[in-house]
């Protein structure tokens, strides 16, 4: 008695008799069920019959495949693989065409299946499409459903492409060249090339003699998009499989015959839709086209390279007069010179080179800097001159913020990597632009610049603003613009303030996708999460800042430190020297009971924000200003932070001291962060896992740390 896991119901049809309606045993052999079926039916031979799918890809059943036999499919009575085989054959055989073009159209269709395929190819049917490929004698459409059949069979891998004549690579070849004949052969020959390309390296290098490149590139500007595929398939595969010499020696062709262009004009431009396997193989000749600069970015500055040195000075002396520099003492010269490379924003002034050391992006970030100086002049000396000339806290780096850039373009770009197998994107502007890199890091430059302004950005903040570079420029290709003028223009228009409200639109859909339960548990792991800012907040403040006092004439020649006594009750401040890391309360002179505080002011509200009548100080100074009033509303004592970071956490202290709700963005930030990553752990099966009550062990420190990497010079 069979188990009922091994039963299946299933009904099993034949054209021009009633379905049966079965339970097929799994155990029983695939030829006892066969014969049952056909006893029913009063068929004779038995042996000549096999059940296949009816609907979707009709796959003959084996007993290889039966287990994949689910309750409710639908199977068909019909030939065996082995006797279609052979009617096939023999119909392919005939000297009637219409039983020839018929019996290979079949074949076409019943190759798909590798039990049907074994079955022809063990009766060298293989042998018999070759030839009729060879002699080339039939008409067009017999000539569609021998190669598509041939196509079809040799998929499976049962017979080699090595095994093919050279005859007939040569006439599948002059299909591909032929300057007059039908788009579906084409196709189908351009299919077949690509596997044999790809199967071999031997077949590569006869299909490349073989092949005019000039017609290949001719069916890239034909409206068929299915043949614009195929060729751009077999170009991929040409381009892959070659050696180093060769596949310069065809990306040289290429360029000269301006391979871009075309796809650019003929297939992404005249194109309102591109399929899947068309946006591949433009998404891997990106990828083969940009990696040429991966030796670049993978190689540190050489010190000892006259070349390289000569390019680094240039970039100073783009900017700079140093019409007397020849004049200068070697001393004197050095010592200018590093004040000079310091104004251009290089970590390392006395030694330039070092900065480039870092890999990725190793030299590329040179050959970017070295490009934006020579093609936009005038951008490039605003860029240092305006940042030079601006106090050392608010000034954007360029050489610094350009190695980051360069390495942040070099990761959007995947330049390094090796092309993925399903990777589908393709930047359409590369196919638009001869040198995308050094293009886009022009216009990213400056637009790096327009957003550490708008966003008031300091020193402290570079990696931020990096952060939101990088957002900005990949919503921006993600659109796919098609010119550098329309990347130009959406990217600009993406400012930081629209960032923020992208962010916090995103913020808000993922909150409307969260469950009943997680929300809840959000609004009650909200209060403790709070605490635990507002602990931080007063431990900044009874840690304390150094703040700097603005004069009228705007010399930042004071220094004055504020702190918060340890039980929270009085703010102790007073003037301190340069050198001051931290001075003890009772150093100190002046101080302020908490209870006295009457209210904390910021920005134009501020006293000393009225006082000054600087339109320019109040715009650099606005959002970092704040007050608080004490006794009768007489008094104030007055900040101005030396970041928005600062200013954040002393506002936020102050109005946890009055009893009052933070409110600053570092708060909404921090918050945030702190919800998702307590979620997650909430929300981790943890069942079955011993959690440790202690922390692990601190291990010994090594023998030695060789092994140290300074990160003061990179900025991951």
């Amino acid at each position: 008695m069979p188990q009922q896991k091994d039963i299946v119901k299933i009904a099993i049809q034949m054209p021009g008799a009633y379905p049966q309606l079965i339970q097929l045993d799994q155990k029983k052999p695939l030829t006892a069920v066969i014969k049952e079926v056909c006893d029913k039916w009063n068929l004779s031979g038995p042996e000549n019959f096999a059940l296949q799918y009816a609907d979707g890809v009709q796959t003959y059943i084996t007993e290889s495949n039966r287990v994949d036999i689910k309750n409710g499919s639908i199977l068909r009575l019909t030939k065996a693989p082995g006797r279609c085989a052979e009617d096939l054959y023999k119909g392919i055989e005939s000297s009637d065409s219409d039983i020839r073009c018929e019996s290979l159209k079949q074949l076409a269709a019943v190759s798909t299946d590798i039990t049907f395929a074994q079955e022809f190819i063990s009766r060298d049917g293989h042998s018999l499409l070759v030839q009729i490929v060879e002699d080339a004698l039939e008409a067009p459409i017999v000539m569609i459903h021998t190669l598509t059949a041939f196509v079809e069979l040799m998929d499976h891998g049962i017979v080699s492409w090595e095994n093919l004549s050279s005859v007939f690579i040569k006439k599948v070849a002059s299909f591909v060249n032929a300057k007059v004949l039908d788009a579906s052969i084409q196709q189908v020959s351009l299919d077949i090339l690509e596997s044999m390309v790809l199967s071999s390296s031997g077949l590569f290098q006869m299909i490349r003699e073989e092949i005019t490149l000039d017609r290949l590139l001719s069916h890239l500007q034909v409206s068929n998009q299915q043949l614009q595929t195929k060729a751009m398939a077999l170009l991929m595969a040409l381009l892959q499989t070659a050696g180093d010499a060769d596949r310069q020696e065809l990306f040289s062709y290429l360029e000269k015959k301006n391979l871009r262009q075309y796809i650019y004009k003929n297939i992404i431009h005249s194109s309102s839709l591109i399929g899947d396997e068309m946006a591949h193989y433009l998404y891997v000749l990106q990828s083969v086209r940009l990696n040429h600069l991966e030796s670049r970015m993978r190689t540190p500055l050489d010190s000892f390279s006259q070349e390289q040195r000569e390019t680094l000075h240039s970039l100073r002396q783009a900017v700079f007069e140093n019409e007397g520099e020849g004049s200068l003492s070697n001393e004197r010269r050095r010592s200018l010179c590093a004040k000079e490379f310091k104004k251009l924003g290089f970590s390392n002034n006395s030694n330039p080179g070092q900065d480039l050391s870092r890999t990725p992006p190793g030299l590329l970030a040179l050959d970017t800097m070295a490009y934006f100086a020579s093609r936009y002049p005038d951008a490039y000396s605003r860029f240092v001159l305006e940042n030079s000339s601006r106090e050392d806290k608010h000034e954007c780096p360029f050489a610094r913020s350009s190695i980051q850039l360069t390495f942040i373009l070099c990761e959007i770009l995947r330049i390094g990597e090796p092309p993925s197998e399903t990777g589908l994107n393709y930047h359409p502007i590369f196919f638009a632009q001869d040198r995308l890199l050094e293009e886009l890091f022009c216009i990213c430059i400056q637009l790096l610049n327009k957003t550490w302004k708008e966003m008031r950005a300091t020193q402290e903040d570079f990696d931020k603003v990096m952060q939101v570079v990088r957002e900005q420029i990949t919503r921006t290709l993600s659109s796919k613009p098609t010119s550098l003028e329309l990347f130009k223009n959406k990217v600009n228009a993406l400012n930081y303030s629209e960032i923020l409200k992208l962010r916090q639109t995103e913020r808000l859909h993922q909150e409307e996708s969260l469950t009943p339960p997680v929300l809840e548990l959000k609004e009650r792991l909200k209060p403790e999460l709070l605490e635990l800012i507002r602990q931080q907040r007063l431990n900044r403040l009874c840690h304390g800042t150094l703040f700097r006092k603005i004069s009228s004439r705007r010399r930042q020649d004071k220094l004055w430190y504020c702190r918060l006594s340890p039980n929270h009750k009085v703010l102790h401040y007073g003037d301190v020297d340069e050198e001051t890391e931290m001075p003890s309360v009772e150093s100190l002179q002046e101080k302020i009971p908490v209870t006295d505080i009457k209210s904390l002011l910021v920005g134009k509200d501020c006293p000393h924000m009225k006082e000054n009548k600087g339109k320019q100080t109040k715009q650099e100074m606005l959002d970092l200003a704040f007050s608080i009033t004490y006794d009768v509303e007489e008094y104030s004592l007055n900040f101005i932070a030396s970041s928005r970071t600062d200013f954040c956490l002393w506002t936020d202290g102050l109005n946890v001291l009055l009893g009052k709700e933070m409110s600053s963005e570092v708060m909404r930030s921090e918050l945030e962060i702190l919800l998702s990553m307590e979620i997650k752990l909430r929300l981790l099966d943890l069942e079955n896992i011993p959690v440790p009550d202690l922390a692990p062990p601190i291990p010994n420190p090594p023998s030695n740390f060789n092994f140290c990497y300074d990160f003061s010079q990179a900025e991951q």
